[in-house]
């Protein structure tokens, strides 16, 4: 049995681990993808927050907000705060606030796939091209991932998969001229990047 990691501080030991906030429209697959990253290093944490009830842009950029002003004192400006989000049929103007929000201070993000988190997943296996629906990235992703059910299979994802995944979105990032990608795509290669930057 492996022995389970301890992340609290002891009294006067000063936190050393990046952290990285992230909220996230979904409960399962976004948290067991980005957890991957916290047994890699012990200088990076990795929290994803709980999700309010129901699902949307706004109610992620909620969580964000309360979580920061609860915790203001132990957010350090070399920590990240960001936002993770599917395009979905989700209105722009809701998105909007979103981008705005992650645009008021350099060590917050927005990360969106379009159409869904899938599509970044389906990424580390595939470029993916064509793939414009939610149901068409589940249903790729089931050749991959046959027992893939909205979960990830522990340690499925290697260094050099991550590696091809964020390649492959950047190449296909289209976002200088828009802030979010409007066709398939995702920019969460930005959030891992910036992670594995301090592993």
């Amino acid at each position: 049995m492996s022995k389970r990691r301890n992340f609290v501080r002891e009294t006067g030991e000063r936190r050393y681990k990046r952290l990285f906030v992230i909220a996230t429209e979904g409960e399962k697959t976004e948290p067991q993808y980005f957890s991957l990253f916290n047994d890699w290093q012990a200088i990076v944490r990795i929290m994803c927050l709980n999700r309010q009830k129901g699902s949307s842009p706004l109610r992620v950029k909620r969580s964000m907000e309360d979580y920061l002003e609860a915790k203001k004192m132990d957010f350090r400006p070399d920590d990240e705060a960001w936002l993770v989000v599917d395009k979905d049929n989700w209105p722009d103007e809701h998105l909007r606030q979103l981008y705005e929000w992650a645009n008021q201070k350099t060590n917050y993000g927005l990360a969106l796939s379009n159409p869904c988190f899938e599509y970044w997943i389906l990424l580390h296996f595939e470029d993916a091209k064509g793939v414009s629906s939610a149901k068409e990235c589940r249903k790729k992703l089931q050749h991959y991932l046959p027992n893939y059910d909205k979960g990830i299979p522990s340690g499925k994802f290697t260094p050099s998969m991550i590696s091809d995944a964020i390649q492959r979105a950047f190449n296909r990032d289209q976002t200088q001229d828009a802030p979010w990608p409007q066709s398939s795509g995702s920019t969460v290669y930005k959030l891992v990047q910036n992670i594995r930057k301090t592993l």
